[in-house]
């Protein structure tokens, strides 16, 4: 039994030896999986690219300019050519002090259907055609009208009543009055239209219906019968078919005649102190007043050309300027404001900030392209410093200018692509604490495995110190058997 006993003890842990060698290979399995997954990662750091921020020199270059009396001109470009000359581009830039540019927006305020900023109201921009008269009123003859103008002056609209024919209406129609006459039209019979049939018909002396044949309204007189005048003349008013099917009756129609104004009249009805609800207009002669409103039709033709905004659709406002006394003028587009003006405060102010425009100074570009035959001056150190560009009139001859030399920085683009740079070294930080973050995973992992492959280690040992001693009893068991048998 002893025998066995060690033999069967030696066999479990032949067997957990086994286990171990095996777990214990499993481990280095696992060790070179992360081993690689390591190496990897470092080839992914060692494969990124280093941000390198924007040069300012990348963005700067230099611009050689020269002036032109009131003009200044940039060379875009400048291009040698074979025989010594140069082919020339550049931008003429000048300032313009007169023309519609964009001011800041204005809050405007709605009130019994006028629009105002602060107290002051807005008006149509040049609302009359270069005269302040039309759509004020003149009395004559104990009568008001209302001035108007077209290309052969003021005028006023009179309406006469004339009397003529007049379309009959489906009323007038219904209520036709048909008459047969004799012959020599001494007497007349009453006809009645029978609307189904569209033939005629009498009555005789009971009411009955009697139809009578061979009649059409050619052959009748047609009327209608009012009898609110008292006089059978004007009760009876008599109607004619025209050619083309309809009715007209005799009537009144109104007939409109100009009656043109003579000067003394037209000076009576200016009047310019409350022309167009505008203090500006309170001082003004009538010379003035005209002089303005011509210039602010020119205002008009210059903000649709600039703005594509037709010169009809702009009100204008004037606020005096502290420094100069002057009135400067502010525009505003129509259609901006009466799209809004459905949207208001309890103030009656619109919800949305207008948009709003005024006279100042502007930058304008014209490019200039392929000047041939240009000649240029350099100093010592290669740089241009005049250019002799050939007058246009046959002569050969050149005008020389002088040429400024200035450095230039994009500033705009350097920002862009310092603002690229950051991004990028952003992602690339980024990138760099994810893979370090991976890296140290796969150490805590196999620092972990590393432990577990030391205690397989010392539990091998420890098996394979027991398994010797087993064997020696197994050994000194056998050889005690075999002597009791020897």
């Amino acid at each position: 039994m002893g025998l066995a006993a060690s033999q069967a003890r030696f066999l479990g842990l032949t067997a957990r030896k086994t286990n171990v060698e095996f777990e214990g290979q499993q481990i280095n399995q696992q060790r070179t999986t992360l081993s690689n997954q390591s190496a990897n990662y470092y080839n992914d750091l060692l494969g990124m690219t280093v941000p390198t921020p924007p040069s300012v020199d990348s963005y700067t270059k230099t611009v050689y300019t020269f002036d032109d009396g009131a003009l200044t001109n940039e060379i875009t470009a400048l291009i040698a050519q074979s025989n010594g000359t140069y082919t020339l581009s550049y931008l003429s830039k000048w300032q313009d002090d007169y023309v519609p540019v964009a001011a800041s927006t204005s809050i405007i305020n709605v009130q019994n259907g006028m629009y105002y900023v602060g107290s002051t109201p807005l008006r149509a921009l040049g609302q009359v055609d270069g005269e302040v008269t039309v759509g004020n009123s003149i009395t004559l003859g104990g009568k008001n009208y209302t001035v108007n103008n077209d290309e052969n002056g003021y005028y006023v609209e009179n309406v006469t009543s004339v009397k003529g024919m007049i379309p009959c209406t489906a009323e007038d129609i219904k209520n036709f009055e048909y008459y047969l006459f004799n012959d020599d039209y001494t007497s007349a019979e009453r006809l009645y239209k029978d609307e189904a049939t569209g033939g005629f018909y009498k009555l005789d002396d009971d009411g009955n219906k009697v139809n009578v044949s061979d009649v059409t309204e050619d052959d009748l007189i047609i009327s209608l019968w009012d009898g609110t005048n008292g006089d059978p003349d004007e009760d009876v008013t008599l109607v004619q078919k025209n050619a083309d099917g309809t009715y007209s009756k005799e009537g009144y129609e109104d007939v409109i005649s100009k009656q043109y104004l003579t000067q003394e009249q037209i000076d009576s009805i200016t009047n310019y102190s409350g022309a167009f609800d505008d203090p500006v207009f309170s001082t003004m002669t009538k010379d003035q007043v005209d002089a303005q409103i011509r210039e602010e039709q020119a205002w008009a033709e210059q903000l649709e050309a600039k703005y594509g905004v037709p010169a009809d659709q702009w009100y204008v406002r004037y606020v005096t300027d502290t420094t100069t006394g002057e009135q400067k003028p502010y525009f505003y587009k129509k259609t901006e404001i009466d799209s809004n003006a459905n949207q208001v405060d309890e103030n009656g102010n619109i919800l949305n900030n207008i948009n709003c425009y005024t006279i100042g100074s502007d930058t304008k570009v014209e490019e200039i392209k392929a000047i041939e035959g240009c000649r240029v001056e350099r100093d010592s150190s290669g740089r241009f410093i005049s250019i002799h560009i050939p007058n246009n009139d046959g002569s050969g001859t050149y005008t020389q200018y002088a040429l400024t030399t200035t450095t230039v920085t994009d500033q705009d683009a350097y920002n862009d692509a310092m603002n690229e740079y950051e991004y990028q070294k952003y992602l690339y930080d980024q990138t760099i604490q994810d893979i370090n973050a991976k890296i140290e995973i796969v150490q805590a992992q196999d620092k972990n495995l590393e432990l577990r492959l030391k205690q397989l280690d010392t539990e091998q040992d420890a098996i394979q110190t027991e398994m010797d001693s087993v064997s020696k009893v197994i050994e000194k068991n056998t050889e005690s058997t075999f002597k009791t048998f020897g």
